[in-house]
Parts: structure tokens; C-alpha cells; sequence
């Protein structure tokens, strides 16, 4: 059956598949025919993902810190070519400008953004990367609608941007395509870190989206559609999936 949205015969990379937006990611692209390569932290969960991929055999597991550079350099070298990836693995924050020290937001521009950098840069080094593949990279709606206490957070997200807009430049000589998904409020564990925000709070900001907020299979369904060949003309773009936040 014809389908071009279909992800049969590729290889597909997930950063931060131990939880949230990247598990979801990595169990809908198998349903979609893709070979897995999933990498998260924490190796009791991400081994959680493992066991609801699909076709299970021919997938991969990679538990290890995406911040240490000996682990990306050993994982490029390791895994086979991919036809795609999709950047998963981040962290958020609240901290006030007034509280915001060096340390806290070194940290999160290390995951957020430093990470994915140099996990592109190695994975090239090893031409890992097949020509026409492609890089989906999850930035944030907060990289533009910046709110009190997101500011670490939303500067890491836009620089990102900036990143995805550059590498789509830099390999469209190989075809390989280089966009960002900009979701506003998903529902995830990252949710519950975040200790400075009650659950009445988070009950009200709700109400401000017409759609409600979004579940991890929103971004996933999307991030399907720009890995597959529907999209081998469309690089360089963003898409912002709110549940219609951006029409208030």
C-alpha cells in the first residue's frame, strides 16, 4: 500500500527515549516501520522503551550521558548508519534571572543544546549520517514566547533554533534535511520537576489552550512526519504545535 509517510527500511536515532517526548518517539517510529537506536540516561527505563519497540531484535540500546564526550565519540563509532534523528533529551528550568548563577545555566545549555551540537559534530566526523537523512531537532515554543523564570531555558531553545537552521544549510549538499518541532505545554515526567509550580497552577495555565495541552505522541506523530519522505523538500523550517496557545 502506497504511503509515503512510512518509515520501512530506515535507521532512526532517538536521544532522551527513556521518558516522555522521546519514548513516545522511538515506539511510534517502529510502529512505522523504522529500526530503533535509542539513548537515554537512566538504563532501567530506557530499557522500559526497549521492551515496547517493535521488532526488537533488530533495535538498539544505548544507556549513557549525552553531556560526557567520551560517550558520544564511543556511540558514533559504535552505531550503524542512520537515516535519521530526532533530539529528545533536554531539561527545563524555572530560575528567576536574579538566581540565575553560571552553574545553573551552564547546565542547561550543556543538555539542551551543547549535547546535540556535539553529538551532530561526531556523528558526521564518522559519517554516520546517510545522505537524505533526517535531523529533528525538539526545540520549544518558549524559544519565542518567553515567560517569568524560562529565560535559561528559552535562550538554549532558540539557540537551538539557530543550530537547526545552520546544520540544514551546512548538509543540503548531501540532502540531508534539518528542521524544529516548537511545542508549547506537553504532558510529561518533566512536568512533575518542576517543584515551584503547584497542580492548581498547572489546572490553570491549562484553560489558556484551546486544545488543551498536548501528550507525548503530538510531538512524536510530527517528528514521524518529518523524518519520513513527505518532507524530502521541506529543511530549515518550525513547526509550532500549541493546541492553538498562539491564537490568544
Amino acid at each position: 500500500m502506497y504511503n509515503p509517510f512510512t518509515l520501512e527500511n530506515k535507521t532512526v536515532l532517538v536521544t532522551g527515549a527513556s521518558s516522555g517526548i522521546g519514548r513516545a518517539t522511538a515506539i511510534e517510529c517502529s510502529k512505522m516501520g523504522a529500526t530503533l537506536i535509542i539513548t537515554g540516561r537512566n538504563a532501567e527505563r530506557l530499557n522500559e522503551t526497549f521492551k515496547q519497540l517493535d521488532n526488537t531484535k533488530s533495535n538498539i540500546a544505548i544507556d549513557g550521558d549525552l553531556t560526557n564526550e567520551d560517550f558520544i565519540t564511543e556511540m558514533a563509532a559504535s552505531i550503524p548508519n542512520v537515516d535519521g534523528i530526532v533530539f529528545c533529551a533536554g531539561v527545563s528550568d524555572t530560575t528567576l534571572i536574579k538566581f540565575a548563577t553560571r552553574d545553573k545555566f551552564l547546565r542547561v545549555l550543556d543538555v539542551d543544546l551543547l549535547s546535540q551540537v556535539s553529538l551532530v559534530r561526531n556523528l558526521l566526523k564518522k559519517k554516520v549520517i546517510n545522505s537524505g537523512a533526517s535531523l529533528v531537532f525538539i526545540s520549544s515554543l518558549g524559544a519565542y514566547k518567553v515567560a517569568s523564570g524560562l529565560g535559561l531555558y528559552s535562550a538554549a531553545k532558540s539557540g537551538l533554533i539557530s543550530i537547526m537552521k545552520s546544520v540544514a544549510v551546512e548538509l543540503s549538499s548531501r540532502k540531508i534535511r534539518s528542521n524544529a518541532i516548537l511545542p508549547s505545554m506537553v504532558k510529561t515526567e518533566l512536568i512533575n520537576t518542576l517543584d515551584s509550580i503547584s497542580a492548581e497552577d498547572w489546572e490553570k495555565d491549562e484553560v489558556r489552550y484551546p486544545l488543551g495541552y498536548g501528550e507525548p505522541n503530538d510531538v512524536a506523530f510530527t517528528a514521524i512526519y518529518l523524518l519520513s519522505d513527505a518532507t524530502k523538500w521541506m529543511t530549515g523550517s518550525e513547526i509550532i504545535i500549541d493546541g492553538g496557545l498562539s491564537l490568544s
